[in-house]
């Protein structure tokens, strides 16, 4: 489906009718014509309620709305405030808060974070493609994101320890094929040897380049068949081709919305934040790949299916799927 949208206004404008929200979502959904999420009977099956904008399946008799199955199920908040969401969280390069949200579409703040969170997770895209399988190199890093404890308040210090959480800064690690230009990010729970080069092992071909810095950390990829090459930044950032400068231009980019968009995130929600900028970075405008930003609202859309996320899972009261 292609819309010729360009601004936020365009977008308000044409999702303002109920049911183009649902046409729209729903031809993301099933290409083919609505399916029965019950009895996966297709579209000729399929009957179409007017007065109360669902359907139902004649095979089973059970009715079901566009919103069954996505990140929009049990949301009370109409379609056309959820699309207007996703296309400003898809395409502000920085993020957008849930109180900026919140006053924008006319929802409370609780509601606003509720939504980017759901958001955010239809946002992740985990590939089984490996990444070097082009023949370009892969930089590799890792950084520490939050403030230090010693700076903390020594209540939220206590919290932490009293709920027996990890003090220590939350690290994110990131590869960027450079031939690509791809991302792929995983909050890891530390820096050991064997945690960073399971990681390399999972997401990257067998053979290719790895560009890292000299952290001991990366010692003895060699052994596992990566061609690995450093730079010891006490002494030079850049040897030749050997660098790790992109993925550091990713890191200001995270950093940059972390810190002057949100402020403050817990450690228990920085992987969905670090999904969003992953998301965003690998469906940018460029010359090779040039992205509008409906483009990109409707890939998000493209994605609602199939991920559905709870309140007492986001607060921490059940066992969240994705960890």
């Amino acid at each position: 489906m292609n819309l010729e949208l360009k601004t936020l206004t365009d977008a308000i404008r044409y999702f303002a009718d109920e049911q183009v929200c649902i046409d729209t979502v729903a031809s993301m959904r099933w290409p083919h014509g609505p399916e029965c999420p019950a009895c996966l009977m297709p579209e000729p099956r399929q009957h179409w309620l007017k007065n109360q904008k669902r359907w139902q399946c004649r095979e089973c008799g059970k009715q079901y709305s566009v919103k069954v199955n996505t990140i929009f199920e049990d949301s009370a908040v109409k379609l056309d405030k959820w699309l207007t969401a996703m296309w400003l969280l898809a395409n502000c390069r920085n993020g957008i808060s849930s109180y900026e949200i919140g006053r924008s579409i006319g929802v409370t703040q609780k509601s606003a974070w509720f939504m980017l969170q759901r958001i955010r997770l239809a946002m992740q895209s985990k590939s089984l493609l490996k990444l070097g399988n082009t023949g370009g190199p892969v930089e590799v890093d890792e950084t520490f994101v939050g403030g230090k404890p010693k700076n903390m308040h020594a209540k939220r210090r206590m919290k932490l320890q009293k709920h027996g959480e990890h003090i220590e800064k939350p690290i994110v690690m990131g590869m960027l094929d450079r031939e690509t230009r791809q991302v792929r990010t995983k909050v890891i729970p530390n820096v050991r040897r064997d945690v960073l080069q399971n990681e390399i092992l999972k997401q990257i071909t067998s053979g290719s380049k790895v560009f890292t810095d000299g952290y001991k950390g990366y010692l003895g990829l060699d052994a596992r068949n990566f061609i690995h090459e450093t730079v010891t930044h006490m002494s030079e950032y850049v040897r030749g081709d050997v660098h790790t400068q992109g993925i550091e231009n990713f890191w200001s980019l995270l950093k940059r919305g972390l810190t002057g968009t949100y402020v403050a995130v817990e450690p228990f929600h920085l992987s969905r934040y670090v999904d969003e900028q992953e998301f965003r970075y690998n469906n940018r405008t460029t010359k090779e790949n040039p992205l509008t930003d409906a483009d990109r609202f409707m890939l998000a859309v493209s994605q609602v299916t199939g991920k559905r996320l709870t309140y007492a899972e986001l607060t921490g009261k059940v066992p969240d799927p994705q960890f």
